[in-house]
């Protein structure tokens, strides 16, 4: 257990990224939200998200949810997914995160949505796809685990709305500018 808290830490330090990348899809492998830690041109990304999906629509559902993935994402890449209703949550990381840290984690984030969206679908992940990336965002950052308590994070999302519909009530042009001459 200390060996693995070390090295944890000494990725941390050299700023080394622990999850790869965030995928939802449905199941007909459309990409409902990709996220991806490290830069990678689109296509790049595109051939990713087909690569997951023909690996996980490939796969019976008595099996387990943890893949060694390094044929797509490189050495020590392994891919934890969950398969709820039409939609598979992903996680790509690297070989020192913890399995079922892992999984757990794409417990916390589908609860979140749940709460956020009283029981998250897919045309929620759709049609508010600002909000889902604040949601992943307060849970993982950069690739780096930030929050796993999905209160936090819905306290979170809920002060981030509330600054947001602050900033737009504020106008920053007068409601008229019948006054203004022209500086006459």
């Amino acid at each position: 257990m200390r060996v693995s808290a070390r090295r944890r830490d000494r990725e941390r330090e050299r700023g080394e990224k622990m999850i790869k990348a965030v995928m939802m899809m449905n199941t007909q492998g459309k990409p409902r939200l990709a996220k991806f830690y490290d830069f990678l041109p689109v296509e790049k990304q595109q051939e990713l998200i087909r690569g997951v999906f023909s690996v996980l629509c490939s796969r019976p559902e008595n099996v387990s949810n943890f893949l060694e993935i390094d044929s797509l994402f490189g050495p020590d890449s392994r891919l934890v997914y969950k398969h709820y209703a039409t939609l598979y949550f992903v996680l790509v990381f690297d070989g020192s995160e913890n399995e079922l840290a892992m999984l757990d984690l794409i417990q916390v984030l589908v609860e979140t949505l749940d709460k956020c969206f009283s029981n998250v679908c897919e045309l929620d992940i759709v049609f508010n796809y600002s909000k889902m990336h604040t949601v992943l965002d307060e849970i993982v950052f950069g690739g780096q685990i930030l929050e796993t308590s999905s209160a936090e994070v819905i306290r979170a999302v809920e002060e981030i709305s509330k600054l947001e519909a602050a900033s737009n009530s504020i106008s920053l042009v007068p409601n008229s500018v019948s006054g203004w001459r022209g500086g006459r």
